[in-house]
């Protein structure tokens, strides 16, 4: 299975998060997976990166091309691939068409865009891919708050909390990764409009 990883680039983040990530990695390859990401050297990003690549596993990185020229931050200097599109649009686009999964791990502004661009596009009913939410550390109590408080204000419809799973507990986050059956929706069971 290729999981598509997002999350944070900044190398200034706690060490605790970077352990945990490379952590994470390595267990995703030794579980038979590899991994699509958004190409980061640095942050979660690298650290799941280099995670897999200590285990021996696959690695695509997609960071658009600005990245390096306008030396926006890091690129991860050990994938097999790394593609480098022109926009962020396509960056994403070709993350999703190569992920069988998604994990979020904490991240910052374009982490939230990634995780809410695929939720939507699940909820929409373009793809019906797992999206887990590791919530190291308790990262994204507050988050998955907003996300129910939503729903119980009927913003969001509460079914919704079907297409996603938040944990801090790695064994449940691949095992929902790998074992989720992926019910079919509608798109008019999902969303009001």
């Amino acid at each position: 299975m290729r999981i598509c990883v997002y999350g944070a680039a900044s190398p200034t983040i706690d060490p605790k998060y970077i352990e945990a990530v490379e952590k994470m990695g390595k267990e995703m390859v030794s579980r038979g997976h590899s991994l699509v990401f958004g190409g980061g050297g640095n942050g979660l990003m690298g650290a799941a990166a280099r995670g897999v690549r200590a285990a021996g596993g696959h690695i695509i990185g997609v960071i658009p091309k600005f990245f390096d020229e306008e030396k926006v931050e890091a690129i991860c200097d050990f994938c097999d691939e790394l593609i480098q599109p022109n926009t962020m649009r396509e960056r994403k686009q070709i993350m999703e068409d190569n992920a069988d999964a998604f994990i979020v791990v904490p991240g910052g502004i374009g982490t939230f865009e990634e995780f809410f661009e695929i939720l939507t596009l699940k909820q929409l009913c373009r793809h019906n891919k797992p999206i887990a939410i590791y919530n190291l550390n308790g990262y994204y109590n507050e988050l998955h708050m907003v996300l129910l408080e939503a729903m119980k204000k009927n913003f969001i419809r509460e079914n919704c909390s079907d297409l996603y799973e938040i944990t801090d507990d790695l064994e449940r986050l691949f095992a929902y990764v790998e074992n989720t059956d992926n019910k079919a929706h509608s798109v008019k069971e999902l969303k009001d409009g």
